[in-house]
């Protein structure tokens, strides 16, 4: 059998390559639990999308594999319940741990370096539909949109934060002895609103703390990702 160790980190040091900035990034959404044996190579791959500009990485712990022995700390059921809603979206009658959704649409299952990169290019490579502009003000944060574009039906307006990296000594469960490095590990996930797509978008929500915030413009609560921004 051929070593698969060395094509995995080329491919993770081309997921790192220098790219320019781009103003609509491409999101990639990362499911995963400490709980679960096959994630930490696609905790690896997050990690390195996490250096990037155009691309708004996010690890969305889940809490299903709690029961098998080691409870992930940042384990949400909200996030189980979005990947579920996904799966639904998609046809799929199944949850899996490692997956990945780029772009609202685009699902890939496991640690796949290279069919991740491919997908990130498609999607940077679509016109931006939208531009999004955030300005934080204190303890308020203001979120403007304007289409460039026509836009399909009324957009979900979606906010969070997220803690840049956490480490995490595992004691029990598949994991156990090892020391696992999170990177992104999304929090409070939230509904601001829906914007119609129309008329230009201009919000204001509460923010507190210096976490990084991430907007998210999306057909319906599950499908395309049209737009986001992120505040760090």
């Amino acid at each position: 059998m051929k070593p698969i160790v060395p094509a995995f980190l080329a491919a993770m040091f081309a997921l790192a390559a220098p790219v320019l900035a781009q103003d609509n990034p491409v999101v990639v959404e990362l499911y995963t639990s400490q709980g679960c044996s096959s994630c930490p190579p696609a905790d690896a791959i997050l990690h390195e999308l996490a250096g990037r500009d155009d691309v708004i990485a996010l690890a969305l712990h889940v809490d299903y594999w709690d029961y098998i022995g080691w409870k992930d700390p940042f384990g949400d059921p909200a996030h189980a319940a979005r990947q579920r809603a996904y799966a639904a979206a998609g046809n799929r009658r199944s949850v899996y741990t490692p997956e990945m959704v780029v772009g609202g649409v685009t699902d890939i299952v496991g640690a796949k370096p290279m069919k991740l990169s491919k997908a990130i290019a498609e999607h940077a490579s679509a016109p931006a539909q939208v531009t999004v502009n955030l300005v934080r003000s204190g303890d308020t944060l203001r979120i403007d949109a304007t289409a460039l574009d026509r836009i399909d039906g009324p957009l979900t307006v979606h906010m969070l934060r997220y803690t840049p990296s956490r480490t995490t000594e595992i004691k029990r469960g598949e994991n156990r002895g090892k020391t696992l490095e999170n990177a992104n590990i999304v929090e409070g996930w939230t509904v601001l609103g829906t914007w119609d797509g129309v008329d230009p978008l201009s919000m204001s929500t509460s923010i507190s703390g210096d976490k990084p915030a991430v907007i998210i413009l999306q057909e319906a609560e599950v499908g395309p990702i049209v737009a986001a921004a992120r505040l760090r």
